[in-house]
C-alpha cells in the first residue's frame, strides 16, 4: 500500500487526509497538538513538534511521499531539509511558496504580469479592505468606509508591508486550483465561495455559476501565473467577479482547503493523484483514476454549527478547535459529513458534503437536510450571516 505522511492536523491537513483515504493510501500524520482536527481520521497519529530534523520520529523507509499541510516557515524548513536528507518526496515548492505566502510579494508579481487586481492603498475607493500579508484565511481582515476610521497603527503596518490595503470588491468569489510541473500546467475546476460576516469561507459550490468565457480567463490568468513562477505542484488561485472583470484576489501555492474535496466530488478528480505524479515522476499525468473536465456533478460543502435550539452556517473556522473529526456517511441525507458529532450531543459541528446531478439539485438536496436537522434536533433558530458590506 502507498505509504503518505502528512505533516499538521489543522484543516488543511483534513483534507488532505481525506483525499488520501479515497486514494486509498496509507496515513500517518504528525501534529503538534494530540487533538488536532485530523487526529480523528488518519490511520497512524504522531504527536510531535517539527522543530528539530534530528529530532523527527520518522522513518525515511516507512514514507513514499510526504506532503506538509501547515503554514509555519520554521517547520517547512524543517521538513524541507529532512526530506532533502531521506530522499522522501515532498509537496513543496520552495520558490512558489515564499511569493504566495506573502500578499506584498505576489501583489508585485500581479503588478509586473499586469494581473488584474483590486486597487491598492492609496489609489483605491473606500471602502478598503486590510489583510495581514503573511495570513491566510479571515483572520486580520478589517473594513475601513472612510479614511477617518484609519489610525496610525494600521497605516505603520501598511508602510511595514506587515498589512496590505486594497479597495473592497463586491461581487462573487471564485477559486482555482492549478497544478503541474516543468511549464506544463493544467487547471482544474472552478468552484464559487460563500464567505461568513468576518470573510471566512461557509460553503463551496461547484460547478460554479460562470460562464464558459469567464471559466476560459480564469484558467489564463492561473496559467500565466503559474508559468511565471515556474509553478512545481499545486496553486490555489482566488478571484472576486466585479463590474464585469476577473480580479485576483490572492494565490496559495499550497493544498489549500475546502475546495479539493468539493473538485473530488464534483468531477471525481483527486489533486494527490496529481501531486504524487509530479513529485514521485516528476510528470504532470492524467490518468484512469480521472475524469475529463465537463463530467461533473453538482456539489455543496458547508460547514454547520448545532446548539440548543440553534443552527448555524458559518465559516471553517468552525471546525479548527471542534476536536478530532471523523467521517460519517449518510448524515441526515448528506453523502459525508466531516464531523464530531457524537449520540446524544447538544453540541457540535459538521462539513456537510451533500452531491446530486447539478448544482440546482444539490443546493435543494442542502436545504432539505438542513431542514432535517432542524426538525431532528428541534433547532427553531437558523443563522446565514454574509459579510455586512455585502448586505
Amino acid at each position: 500500500m502507498f505509504r503518505i505522511v502528512i505533516v499538521g492536523g489543522g484543516l488543511q491537513g483534513v483534507e488532505a487526509v481525506y483525499l488520501a483515504h479515497k486514494a486509498g493510501w496509507h496515513v500517518t500524520l504528525v501534529d503538534k497538538h494530540a487533538d488536532c482536527p485530523a487526529s480523528g481520521m488518519c490511520d497512524v497519529f504522531i504527536h510531535a513538534y517539527v522543530t528539530n530534523k534530528d529530532d523527527l520520529p520518522l522513518s525515511s523507509n516507512e514514507i513514499d511521499f510526504m506532503i506538509p499541510a501547515l503554514e509555519d516557515d520554521a517547520a517547512l524548513a524543517v521538513l524541507d531539509s529532512w526530506t532533502r536528507d531521506h530522499a522522501v518526496p515532498f509537496a513543496f515548492d520552495r520558490g512558489a511558496y515564499a511569493i504566495s505566502s506573502s500578499k506584498v510579494k505576489s501583489g508585485k508579481l500581479f503588478s509586473r504580469l499586469n494581473i488584474p487586481i483590486p486597487e491598492p492603498w492609496p489609489r483605491g475607493e473606500y471602502p478598503m479592505i486590510t489583510k495581514p500579508s503573511r495570513s491566510s484565511g479571515s483572520k486580520g481582515i478589517k473594513i475601513f468606509t472612510c479614511p477617518a476610521d484609519m489610525d496610525g497603527r494600521i497605516l505603520t503596518s501598511i508602510a511595514s508591508e506587515t498589512f496590505v490595503m486594497e479597495e473592497f470588491l463586491r461581487g462573487p468569489s471564485y477559486s482555482l486550483e492549478i497544478i503541474g510541473c516543468s511549464g506544463h500546467y493544467m487547471p482544474l475546476q472552478v468552484t464559487e465561495l460563500f464567505m461568513d460576516e468576518v470573510f471566512d469561507c461557509k460553503s463551496v459550490v461547484a460547478p460554479a455559476g460562470l460562464s464558459q468565457t469567464f471559466i476560459d480567463q480564469f484558467n489564463e490568468i492561473a496559467k500565466h501565473i503559474a508559468a511565471s513562477l515556474s509553478l512545481r505542484g499545486i496553486m490555489d488561485v482566488e478571484v472576486i467577479l466585479n463590474e464585469g472583470k476577473l480580479k485576483v484576489l490572492e494565490i496559495d501555492a499550497r493544498l489549500p482547503s475546502q475546495t479539493p474535496t468539493a473538485v473530488y466530488w464534483s468531477s471525481g478528480n483527486n489533486m494527490l493523484y496529481f501531486l504524487r505524479n509530479i513529485f514521485l515522476l516528476d510528470k504532470l499525468i492524467f490518468d484512469e483514476h480521472d475524469k475529463q473536465p465537463g463530467d461533473v456533478r453538482g456539489v455543496v460543502y458547508q460547514h454547520i454549527h448545532v446548539r440548543p435550539e440553534l443552527l448555524e452556517v458559518a465559516g471553517e473556522h468552525l471546525m479548527s478547535h471542534a476536536g478530532p473529526l471523523h467521517i460519517r456517511r449518510d448524515f441526515f441525507g448528506a453523502d459525508e459529513a466531516i464531523t464530531n458529532h457524537r449520540e446524544g450531543a447538544n453540541e457540535w459541528v459538521a462539513t456537510l458534503i451533500i452531491s446530486a446531478a447539478d448544482r440546482t439539485s444539490a443546493l435543494e438536496k442542502r436545504d432539505a437536510i438542513v431542514a432535517e436537522i432542524r426538525d431532528t434536533f428541534h433547532l427553531g433558530t437558523y443563522i446565514d450571516k454574509t459579510p455586512p458590506m455585502l448586505n
